[in-house]
């Protein structure tokens, strides 16, 4: 048996969704969001278990939504302002934070096993919040903060199928 471990991760990418439907899913061309530090996934899940005849006869489980946590240097105004659905004034240079349009996007990154081999990862659909923000009094020391931001996945209306080891 072969062990792996994932490590490193690079290339962070977002695509706006363009179609969902039974019959096509598209996006827009990825556009670079920001250098990446770390992600971390958590997929919303629950179990039940049912009783008959005072014994556990039958577990339901349910899967909600997946939670992916990205660690990201400062990510431009620009950028931020389209994935979070917000008005970015370029004339201003200036975040304009208000009302939200809802958008979705497939987000894309690439890490790899400690062999070497690449591994790209893409999470086909989801919507990004608004990431909270923390700035600090400067020291003399090299502390600096970069963003978190989250972006929540929600499943495809368009059922992808596979033929082999692809994905068509």
């Amino acid at each position: 048996m072969k062990i792996d471990e994932y490590r490193g991760i690079r290339g962070l990418v977002a695509a706006e969704v363009t179609e969902d439907s039974l019959e096509n899913f598209t996006t827009e061309t990825p556009f670079a969001v920001a250098g990446v530090a770390s992600l971390t996934r958590t997929t919303e899940t629950s179990s039940e278990t049912k009783f008959y005849d005072n014994v556990p006869a039958i577990v339901l489980d349910a899967t909600g939504s997946d939670e992916v946590t990205i660690g990201t240097s400062v990510i431009p105004f620009d950028v931020l302002a389209k994935l979070t659905g917000q008005v970015y004034d370029a004339e201003k240079g200036m975040l304009v934070e208000g009302e939200r349009q809802t958008k979705y996007y497939a987000i894309g990154y690439i890490t790899e096993k400690t062999d070497g081999t690449e591994v790209f990862v893409w999470r086909l659909k989801g919507k990004f919040n608004v990431p909270d923000s923390t700035h600090a009094t400067k020291s003399d020391g090299a502390e600096a903060n970069g963003q978190e931001i989250v972006f929540t996945g929600i499943n495809t209306t368009h059922k992808f199928t596979t033929i082999g080891n692809k994905t068509a």
